[in-house]
């Protein structure tokens, strides 16, 4: 049996991914196709593979949990289950920690040497979504402010737009702590509302499109965000509608240019470390371009002024 191990992250559509899954779940049993999501991982299943605080010893808290993971996945097995699909963005951290640290889950890499050593090489993939680093931040900043957390200050702001770390060291950290273990990344622009074509991608199967367009979660717009925070803290954003831009100009794009880094090094082969998921549905260019664009010259020059000066 093949397991995939979906990590999300938080903000970059998860949660719809794994509403689709769970609607779908009983045709995809069908074909082979299991499905754990948080309503699972969340209930015991995983309890003691991470440190906890408990009179009961962690070493044998871990081996509970290895044990009880083992039979769960022989379980899956026994059902006919060829293929399954593990989702739950919290097994990397948390919105909280990263706002709370300024910085893209800082303990990712501990974390994931212990579920790889509690799935014993049973995980034959790990798949990783990334999001641009500007819309993710304001993402969680209006998914924190939105419950309650104060409105980020301008130090915080600048100290995310400067962090060092990117999804190149998330990634990197995985990596190292799951050595042996293909990790598949994509991209929260091309895949975000696309679950049906992720679990393609993931499971080499030909997914149900019902219940492909659920979307879960989404970052409420300043009109929406204020019917939700008290008189003074709505006070704290900027008039106007549609999304919140906590990030100025050149925070922005310094945000920006770091993301682009990230890809350019993914696209590159990221060091042999993961492999940057295409969109199969993109057309690749052939070995002869289009000429239309590159025999352009002076006398269009002269013809678009003479278009641009009339009437």
């Amino acid at each position: 049996m093949q397991v995939c191990l979906h990590l999300g992250a938080h903000r970059c559509a998860t949660t719809s991914f794994q509403e689709y899954l769970r609607q779908n779940a009983e045709e995809l049993e069908k074909v082979g196709i299991g499905f754990w999501g948080p309503r699972r991982t969340r209930q015991g299943l995983l309890h003691g593979i991470l440190p906890v605080a408990s009179a009961v010893n962690s070493r044998d808290l871990s081996k509970r949990a290895r044990g009880r993971l083992k039979m769960n996945l022989n379980q899956s097995r026994e059902r006919g289950i060829r293929q399954l699909v593990i989702s739950d963005e919290n097994l990397i951290g948390s919105v909280r920690g990263n706002l709370r640290l300024g910085e893209l889950y800082s303990g990712v890499g501990e974390r994931m040497a212990r579920y790889g050593e509690a799935f014993d090489g049973a995980l034959t993939s790990v798949a990783l979504n990334v999001r641009s680093l500007e819309s993710y931040w304001t993402s969680a900043l209006t998914y924190a402010v939105a419950r309650g957390h104060r409105m980020p200050l301008p130090l915080q702001l600048q100290n995310l737009a400067q962090s060092p770390r990117s999804w190149r060291d998330v990634i990197t950290d995985i990596a190292c702590a799951m050595p042996g273990v293909e990790i598949k990344i994509l991209p929260f622009e091309t895949f975000g509302g696309r679950p049906e074509l992720q679990l393609e991608l993931l499971s080499d199967c030909e997914a149900p499109r019902t219940h492909a367009r659920v979307r879960l979660n989404a970052s409420l717009r300043l009109e929406d965000l204020r019917s939700h925070l008290f008189e003074t803290a709505a006070g704290e954003l900027p008039e106007g509608e549609g999304r919140w831009r906590p990030f100025d100009a050149a925070q922005s794009a310094a945000l920006r240019e770091t993301y682009a880094d990230d890809l350019m090094w993914l696209a590159g082969g990221a060091d042999g470390l993961a492999q940057l998921v295409q969109d199969p549905e993109q057309l690749a260019a052939g070995l002869n371009l289009p000429q239309n664009e590159v025999t352009r010259g002076r006398p269009h020059d002269k013809e678009d002024r003479r278009l641009a000066g009339s009437g």
